[in-house]
């Protein structure tokens, strides 16, 4: 079974952590192959790398006969792991070595189980819709899609007006830091943190929320997930940011953007413990009394 292991810098708090997961793969007759910078950067924590005979450092060099793709980090890292995976439908397992975790939901104490379950195929596909961004004149040219949200953000300090269409329709001219394009799994992410709603993964929807608006008359939009949105923005530096997860790029005013369903989507791994509603209540303590 071909395996592909990806990730990025380590916090050396989570050193442990790292260490049960190479014990535990290396158990198994696997044929792995291992991220060449990540590669580099545990061999600098000192971690036994022995096995470690076959690298990748492309997406190219990811082939649709890989079984499993694991992302070691936070949520963070698993988001850059579908640059290498793309539309080859590879079954991704974040294995959390961060803080919260929404995606990457395999904890530190769950490891030697979760691998046996999944080298066992003891899983289901938890499939993930992106959003793509086209921009006729400055193109995300390497990956132009986003797992959790596509924003366009002020470049400096002013506000930006943004001009927002759904199929052609104007639907409103936003004044604010920014805006918010979100899919049902980055519906957890920055959107929630402006006060964007929690929306099931299994639910068919964009979510549209304002950051920092400067009416408060306006607030987050649920539409359906096939409806084509145009942004225009314009601001005193004739400039706006636009961001696609951890990609980042800087637009002139004069050129418009679109975003819309992505033509592919991406395979999360679901244990049979696991479940989106599970997370929830564990990570933001649902049902928690936190009174005493």
């Amino acid at each position: 079974m071909k395996v592909a292991i990806f990730g990025r810098r380590i916090d050396p708090s989570y050193r442990k952590g790292v260490d049960m997961f190479f014990a535990t793969i290396t158990r198994y007759d696997l044929d792995l192959y291992l991220h060449e910078q990540f590669a580099q950067h545990l061999s600098d924590m000192g971690v036994d790398l022995s096995f470690a005979h076959k690298l990748f450092g492309k997406a190219a060099d990811v082939s649709a006969d890989f079984k499993l793709f694991f992302s070691l980090g936070g949520d963070g890292t698993l988001l850059e792991s579908i640059r290498y995976v793309q539309d080859k439908q590879i079954p991704i397992a974040g294995i959390n070595t961060g803080r919260l975790g929404f995606l990457a939901n395999i904890a530190q104490d769950e490891i030697e189980d979760s691998i046996a379950q999944l080298i066992e195929g003891k899983y289901c596909i938890d499939r993930r819709t992106l959003l793509g961004f086209h921009c006729e004149y400055n193109p995300f040219l390497a990956f132009p899609y986003a797992l959790n949200e596509i924003t366009v953000q002020k470049y400096d300090t002013s506000l930006i007006t943004i001009e927002a269409t759904i199929d052609g329709e104007e639907i409103n001219r936003y004044w604010a830091d920014g805006l918010i394009l979100s899919t049902p799994t980055g519906s957890t992410a920055y959107s929630l943190s402006t006060g964007g709603p929690i929306v099931s993964p299994d639910v068919e929807a964009i979510i549209i929320t304002p950051i920092a608006s400067h009416n408060l008359s306006v607030r987050p939009l649920i539409i359906p997930h096939h409806r084509v949105i145009g942004l225009r923005a314009t601001s005193r530096s004739g400039k706006y940011m636009v961001t696609l997860d951890s990609q980042s790029s800087v637009f002139d005013c004069e050129h418009p953007i679109e975003v819309r369903l992505a033509p592919f989507e991406v395979d999360l791994v679901c244990l049979p413990d696991h479940s989106f509603f599970q997370t929830i209540r564990k990570k933001l303590m649902w049902g928690a009394d936190i009174r005493n």
